[in-house]
């Protein structure tokens, strides 16, 4: 009799532990839940440093920037025959800039040559996850600029012209001044009275029109002059008490009369 009962209970199927699928869904909703609150933390943390980042590096790369620039300005501009090449304009809705500096020498023909062309533009960085420009430096001519690289850097510039210099860039722009205000192309054939190069790395806001900006005191500007021997007319008052004369070369001087001596000379007796 036990023994039969025994068996009938060992038939019997046992039951398993386990959770019913409102408890698993309970435990997804807040594994969510806790996840969501980590990566939003995660986020925040990461968008403060990028910030701070961009405090640190961005003065100082918009200033290694505007010298590189500044420094092909002078080399070019300062020979003969050089013409400058400036226009503007958008590339996915960031404010975009153009500068070309081409210098030409004559043959034995009177022919036109390529002597040197740098050319500095701005393009939309595809490549990038983060929004921005890509800023870009080519050089072409007869000469190249490092002489230890010649045979690799010939290889490499016949292949890749534009050289980017730098990314993160929200806002590049080349202006020329004219007058009290600045014109955003120049294709005369004179030179510019000077170069006004302003960059960014601040985060962008949409305007009305749809385009990109960002704000006027997260930008860097640098005004290079191109003539710089240009005349400067100046007044210099006189030292009588009236109204000097205008002067272009350092003002005008009254010239300076020769005087006698006035003391006494001994007699000898």
């Amino acid at each position: 009799m036990a023994y039969s009962v025994m068996k009938t209970m060992s038939r019997q199927p046992r039951l398993r532990a386990g959770h019913s699928l409102a408890e698993m869904l309970v435990a997804m909703v807040i594994a969510s839940m806790v996840l969501a609150a980590i990566l939003g933390v995660y986020a925040r943390a990461n968008r403060a440093a990028e910030a701070v980042r961009r405090k640190i590096d961005t003065p100082v790369l918009a200033a290694e920037v505007l010298q590189l620039i500044a420094r092909d300005l002078d080399r070019l501009v300062g020979a003969e025959d050089v013409t400058v090449q400036i226009r503007n304009g958008f590339d996915n809705g960031f404010v975009t800039g153009q500068l070309i500096l081409r210098r030409t020498v004559r043959d034995i023909h009177n022919k036109e040559q390529l002597l040197e062309e740098i050319t500095w533009r701005s393009g939309y960085d595809f490549d990038s996850a983060i929004p921005g420009l890509v800023i870009y430096r080519s050089h072409e001519g007869v000469g190249l600029e490092d002489k230890l690289l010649d045979a690799k850097r010939e290889d490499v510039e016949s292949r890749y012209p534009l050289i980017p210099v730098c990314r993160g860039v929200t806002y590049f722009k080349i202006e020329v001044p004219k007058g009290l205000n600045f014109v955003d192309r120049w294709a005369e054939a004179s030179l510019p009275p000077g170069v006004k190069v302003t960059l960014s790395f601040a985060e962008p806001y949409e305007t009305v029109r749809g385009t990109l900006d960002v704000q006027d005191y997260e930008k860097t500007s640098r005004t290079i002059a191109i003539d710089r021997m240009r005349e400067i007319r100046f007044a210099v008052p006189s030292t009588t008490g009236g109204t000097g004369q205008e002067s272009e070369e350092g003002g005008d001087e009254e010239p300076v009369q020769p005087t006698r001596s006035s003391v006494p000379t001994s007699r000898r007796r």
